[in-house]
Protein backbone atom coordinates (compact mmCIF):
# COMPACT_ATOMS: atom_id res chain seq x y z
CA UNK A 1 0.00 0.00 0.00
CA UNK A 2 1.30 3.43 -0.97
CA UNK A 3 1.41 5.75 2.05
CA UNK A 4 2.76 8.71 0.08
CA UNK A 5 -0.66 10.34 -0.05
CA UNK A 6 -0.87 10.28 3.76
CA UNK A 7 2.73 11.12 4.67
CA UNK A 8 4.17 13.28 1.89
CA UNK A 9 2.47 16.54 2.98
CA UNK A 10 4.29 16.37 6.31
CA UNK A 11 7.69 16.33 4.62
CA UNK A 12 7.26 20.10 4.29
CA UNK A 13 8.50 21.99 7.39
CA UNK A 14 5.38 24.16 7.71
CA UNK A 15 3.11 21.09 7.61
CA UNK A 16 5.28 19.23 10.12
CA UNK A 17 5.19 22.21 12.51
CA UNK A 18 1.41 22.34 12.10
CA UNK A 19 1.09 18.63 12.89
CA UNK A 20 3.33 18.89 15.97
CA UNK A 21 1.28 21.87 17.14
CA UNK A 22 -1.96 19.92 16.80
CA UNK A 23 -0.54 16.87 18.60
CA UNK A 24 0.64 19.04 21.50
CA UNK A 25 -2.80 20.63 21.75
CA UNK A 26 -4.38 17.17 21.51
CA UNK A 27 -2.39 15.94 24.51
CA UNK A 28 -3.26 19.01 26.57
CA UNK A 29 -6.94 19.00 25.60
CA UNK A 30 -7.24 15.34 26.59
CA UNK A 31 -6.02 16.14 30.11
CA UNK A 32 -7.66 19.50 30.78
CA UNK A 33 -10.78 18.73 28.76
CA UNK A 34 -11.54 15.75 31.01
CA UNK A 35 -12.43 18.03 33.92
CA UNK A 36 -14.29 20.47 31.68
CA UNK A 37 -16.56 17.56 30.79
CA UNK A 38 -16.83 16.04 34.27
CA UNK A 39 -17.87 19.38 35.81
CA UNK A 40 -19.95 20.61 32.86
CA UNK A 41 -17.74 23.68 32.45
CA UNK A 42 -18.32 24.06 28.72
CA UNK A 43 -19.95 27.47 29.14
CA UNK A 44 -17.14 28.73 31.37
CA UNK A 45 -14.67 27.53 28.75
CA UNK A 46 -16.62 29.49 26.14
CA UNK A 47 -16.32 32.58 28.34
CA UNK A 48 -12.58 32.06 28.71
CA UNK A 49 -12.20 31.62 24.96
CA UNK A 50 -13.85 34.97 24.27
CA UNK A 51 -12.10 36.72 27.16
CA UNK A 52 -8.74 35.82 25.63
CA UNK A 53 -9.66 37.65 22.42
CA UNK A 54 -8.77 41.19 23.62
CA UNK A 55 -5.37 39.92 24.76
CA UNK A 56 -4.78 38.41 21.33
CA UNK A 57 -5.73 41.70 19.70
CA UNK A 58 -3.56 43.86 21.98
CA UNK A 59 -0.61 41.52 21.54
CA UNK A 60 -1.05 41.54 17.76
CA UNK A 61 -1.31 45.35 17.62
CA UNK A 62 1.70 45.88 19.86
CA UNK A 63 4.12 43.23 18.63
CA UNK A 64 2.61 41.38 15.68
CA UNK A 65 2.22 37.59 15.60
CA UNK A 66 5.12 36.98 18.01
CA UNK A 67 3.22 38.86 20.74
CA UNK A 68 -0.08 37.02 20.31
CA UNK A 69 0.52 34.44 23.02
CA UNK A 70 1.93 36.79 25.70
CA UNK A 71 -1.02 39.16 25.28
CA UNK A 72 -3.54 36.31 25.38
CA UNK A 73 -1.82 34.77 28.42
CA UNK A 74 -2.30 37.90 30.51
CA UNK A 75 -5.93 38.24 29.44
CA UNK A 76 -6.60 34.55 30.09
CA UNK A 77 -5.23 34.54 33.63
CA UNK A 78 -7.17 37.70 34.53
CA UNK A 79 -10.39 36.29 33.05
CA UNK A 80 -9.93 32.95 34.84
CA UNK A 81 -9.56 34.74 38.18
CA UNK A 82 -12.55 37.01 37.55
CA UNK A 83 -14.86 34.20 36.44
CA UNK A 84 -13.85 31.98 39.37
CA UNK A 85 -14.38 34.66 42.02
CA UNK A 86 -17.45 36.42 40.63
CA UNK A 87 -19.36 33.17 40.08
CA UNK A 88 -18.91 32.39 43.80
CA UNK A 89 -19.99 35.79 45.17
CA UNK A 90 -23.74 35.62 44.80
CA UNK A 91 -23.80 36.43 41.12
CA UNK A 92 -25.09 33.68 38.83
CA UNK A 93 -22.19 32.02 37.11
CA UNK A 94 -24.01 32.02 33.77
CA UNK A 95 -24.69 35.75 34.06
CA UNK A 96 -21.08 36.47 34.99
CA UNK A 97 -19.78 34.41 32.08
CA UNK A 98 -22.19 36.08 29.64
CA UNK A 99 -21.07 39.55 30.76
CA UNK A 100 -17.39 38.68 30.41
CA UNK A 101 -18.01 36.95 27.07
CA UNK A 102 -19.93 39.81 25.47
CA UNK A 103 -17.83 42.62 26.94
CA UNK A 104 -14.40 41.16 26.23
CA UNK A 105 -15.25 40.03 22.71
CA UNK A 106 -16.75 43.42 21.84
CA UNK A 107 -13.67 45.15 23.25
CA UNK A 108 -11.43 43.00 21.09
CA UNK A 109 -13.41 43.79 17.94
CA UNK A 110 -13.25 47.53 18.70
CA UNK A 111 -9.48 47.41 19.16
CA UNK A 112 -8.78 45.36 16.04
CA UNK A 113 -11.10 47.54 13.94
CA UNK A 114 -8.68 50.43 14.41
CA UNK A 115 -6.12 48.63 12.23
CA UNK A 116 -5.77 49.15 8.50
CA UNK A 117 -6.21 45.45 7.61
CA UNK A 118 -9.24 44.99 9.82
CA UNK A 119 -10.88 42.06 7.97
CA UNK A 120 -7.72 39.97 7.47
CA UNK A 121 -6.54 40.57 11.05
CA UNK A 122 -9.94 39.64 12.47
CA UNK A 123 -10.09 36.48 10.35
CA UNK A 124 -6.63 35.37 11.51
CA UNK A 125 -7.44 35.95 15.18
CA UNK A 126 -10.81 34.21 15.00
CA UNK A 127 -9.95 31.22 12.81
CA UNK A 128 -6.23 30.75 13.41
CA UNK A 129 -3.25 30.22 11.14
CA UNK A 130 -1.83 26.81 11.98
CA UNK A 131 0.18 26.60 8.74
CA UNK A 132 2.10 29.77 9.58
CA UNK A 133 3.17 28.76 13.09
CA UNK A 134 6.85 29.61 13.46
CA UNK A 135 9.43 27.68 15.46
CA UNK A 136 9.36 30.25 18.26
CA UNK A 137 5.56 30.17 18.38
CA UNK A 138 5.62 26.38 18.44
CA UNK A 139 7.90 26.44 21.48
CA UNK A 140 5.57 28.93 23.16
CA UNK A 141 2.63 26.61 22.51
CA UNK A 142 4.55 23.62 23.86
CA UNK A 143 5.58 25.43 27.04
CA UNK A 144 2.12 26.86 27.75
CA UNK A 145 0.40 23.52 27.05
CA UNK A 146 2.88 21.70 29.28
CA UNK A 147 2.22 24.19 32.07
CA UNK A 148 -1.54 23.64 31.73
CA UNK A 149 -1.01 19.87 31.98
CA UNK A 150 1.31 20.36 34.97
CA UNK A 151 -1.26 22.43 36.89
CA UNK A 152 -3.88 19.73 36.46
CA UNK A 153 -1.43 16.89 37.03
CA UNK A 154 -0.22 18.26 40.36
CA UNK A 155 -3.80 18.50 41.65
CA UNK A 156 -5.20 15.47 39.78
CA UNK A 157 -6.63 13.60 42.80
CA UNK A 158 -8.20 16.72 44.27
CA UNK A 159 -9.69 17.71 40.91
CA UNK A 160 -11.25 14.24 40.60
CA UNK A 161 -12.54 14.39 44.18
CA UNK A 162 -14.13 17.78 43.57
CA UNK A 163 -15.64 16.64 40.26
CA UNK A 164 -17.49 13.69 41.81
CA UNK A 165 -18.23 14.84 45.38
CA UNK A 166 -18.22 18.59 45.99
CA UNK A 167 -19.75 18.30 49.47
CA UNK A 168 -17.34 15.57 50.49
CA UNK A 169 -14.47 17.69 49.18
CA UNK A 170 -15.43 20.52 51.54
CA UNK A 171 -16.08 18.16 54.44
CA UNK A 172 -12.60 16.68 54.06
CA UNK A 173 -11.12 20.11 54.74
CA UNK A 174 -10.16 21.02 51.18
CA UNK A 175 -10.82 24.50 49.85
CA UNK A 176 -12.88 24.65 46.67
CA UNK A 177 -11.74 28.08 45.46
CA UNK A 178 -8.03 27.24 44.90
CA UNK A 179 -8.92 24.02 43.06
CA UNK A 180 -11.42 25.81 40.81
CA UNK A 181 -8.98 28.65 40.16
CA UNK A 182 -6.20 26.22 39.18
CA UNK A 183 -8.49 24.38 36.76
CA UNK A 184 -9.79 27.60 35.20
CA UNK A 185 -6.22 28.84 34.79
CA UNK A 186 -5.34 25.54 33.09
CA UNK A 187 -8.28 26.00 30.73
CA UNK A 188 -7.17 29.58 30.07
CA UNK A 189 -3.60 28.45 29.30
CA UNK A 190 -4.88 25.84 26.87
CA UNK A 191 -7.15 28.41 25.22
CA UNK A 192 -4.13 30.69 24.86
CA UNK A 193 -2.02 27.91 23.36
CA UNK A 194 -4.75 26.78 20.98
CA UNK A 195 -5.80 30.24 19.81
CA UNK A 196 -2.61 30.68 17.78
CA UNK A 197 -3.21 27.50 15.79
CA UNK A 198 -6.99 27.01 15.64
CA UNK A 199 -8.17 30.55 16.28
CA UNK A 200 -10.22 32.01 19.09
CA UNK A 201 -13.56 30.55 17.96
CA UNK A 202 -12.43 27.07 16.91
CA UNK A 203 -10.29 26.23 19.94
CA UNK A 204 -13.44 25.62 22.01
CA UNK A 205 -14.35 22.58 19.91
CA UNK A 206 -10.88 21.11 20.42
CA UNK A 207 -11.29 21.53 24.18
CA UNK A 208 -14.73 19.95 24.40
CA UNK A 209 -15.48 17.55 21.54
CA UNK A 210 -12.67 14.94 21.96
CA UNK A 211 -13.62 14.17 25.57
CA UNK A 212 -17.32 14.18 24.65
CA UNK A 213 -16.53 11.53 22.04
CA UNK A 214 -14.56 9.54 24.60
CA UNK A 215 -17.52 9.63 27.03
CA UNK A 216 -19.68 8.01 24.33
CA UNK A 217 -17.11 5.29 23.68
CA UNK A 218 -16.29 4.17 27.23
CA UNK A 219 -17.45 4.39 30.83
CA UNK A 220 -13.98 3.72 32.22
CA UNK A 221 -12.46 6.87 33.69
CA UNK A 222 -8.90 5.79 32.95
CA UNK A 223 -9.60 5.51 29.23
CA UNK A 224 -11.25 8.91 28.72
CA UNK A 225 -8.08 10.95 28.38
CA UNK A 226 -6.21 8.46 26.11
CA UNK A 227 -9.21 8.15 23.79
CA UNK A 228 -9.69 11.92 23.68
CA UNK A 229 -6.01 12.40 22.90
CA UNK A 230 -6.12 9.89 20.03
CA UNK A 231 -9.35 11.36 18.62
CA UNK A 232 -7.97 14.91 18.71
CA UNK A 233 -4.66 13.84 17.19
CA UNK A 234 -6.26 11.83 14.37
CA UNK A 235 -8.70 14.66 13.64
CA UNK A 236 -5.83 17.12 13.43
CA UNK A 237 -3.84 14.87 11.12
CA UNK A 238 -6.82 14.21 8.84
CA UNK A 239 -7.83 17.88 8.81
CA UNK A 240 -4.35 19.00 7.78
CA UNK A 241 -4.19 16.21 5.17
CA UNK A 242 -7.55 17.13 3.62
CA UNK A 243 -6.81 20.86 3.55
CA UNK A 244 -3.38 20.26 1.96
CA UNK A 245 -4.67 18.02 -0.86
CA UNK A 246 -7.69 20.27 -1.41
CA UNK A 247 -5.31 23.16 -1.98
CA UNK A 248 -2.72 21.33 -4.09
CA UNK A 249 -5.01 19.12 -6.18
CA UNK A 250 -8.16 21.22 -6.51
CA UNK A 251 -7.02 24.81 -5.98
CA UNK A 252 -9.23 25.26 -2.94
CA UNK A 253 -8.12 27.22 0.14
CA UNK A 254 -10.04 25.84 3.13
CA UNK A 255 -9.01 26.95 6.60
CA UNK A 256 -7.10 23.99 8.14
CA UNK A 257 -8.48 24.81 11.58
CA UNK A 258 -12.04 24.74 10.28
CA UNK A 259 -11.44 21.44 8.47
CA UNK A 260 -10.03 19.91 11.67
CA UNK A 261 -13.13 20.93 13.60
CA UNK A 262 -15.40 19.57 10.83
CA UNK A 263 -13.59 16.23 11.07
CA UNK A 264 -14.06 16.28 14.85
CA UNK A 265 -17.78 16.96 14.52
CA UNK A 266 -18.11 14.22 11.88
CA UNK A 267 -16.44 11.71 14.22
CA UNK A 268 -18.72 12.84 17.04
CA UNK A 269 -21.81 12.36 14.85
CA UNK A 270 -20.74 8.84 13.82
CA UNK A 271 -19.91 7.81 17.39
CA UNK A 272 -23.15 9.31 18.74
CA UNK A 273 -25.23 7.49 16.12
CA UNK A 274 -23.44 4.22 16.89
CA UNK A 275 -23.97 4.79 20.61
CA UNK A 276 -27.70 5.34 20.13
CA UNK A 277 -28.02 2.24 17.94
CA UNK A 278 -26.22 0.12 20.55
CA UNK A 279 -28.42 1.50 23.34
CA UNK A 280 -31.57 0.82 21.34
CA UNK A 281 -30.41 -2.71 20.56
CA UNK A 282 -29.67 -3.29 24.23
CA UNK A 283 -33.13 -2.09 25.24
CA UNK A 284 -34.78 -4.35 22.68
CA UNK A 285 -32.73 -7.33 23.85
CA UNK A 286 -33.67 -6.63 27.47
CA UNK A 287 -37.37 -6.38 26.59
CA UNK A 288 -37.22 -9.70 24.72
CA UNK A 289 -35.61 -11.41 27.71
CA UNK A 290 -38.30 -10.04 30.02
CA UNK A 291 -41.04 -11.04 27.58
Amino acid sequence: MDFTFFLEPFSYPFMLRALITILVLAAASGVVGLFINLRSLEFISDGLVHSVFPGLVVGFVVGGTDALLPGALVAGVIAAAILTVVSRRGVGSDAAIAVVLAGSFSLGVVIVSRGTNYVSQLEQLLFGAVLTVTVSQLWQIIIISAFAILLVGLTWRRQLFLSFDRSGFRTSGYRVLPAELLLNCSVAFLVVAGSQALGNLLVLAFLIVPVAIARLMTTRLGLLTPIALVVAGVSGWLGLLVSFHASVSYGLTPSPGSVIVIVLIAIYAVVLLSHLVILRSGVRAALKREG
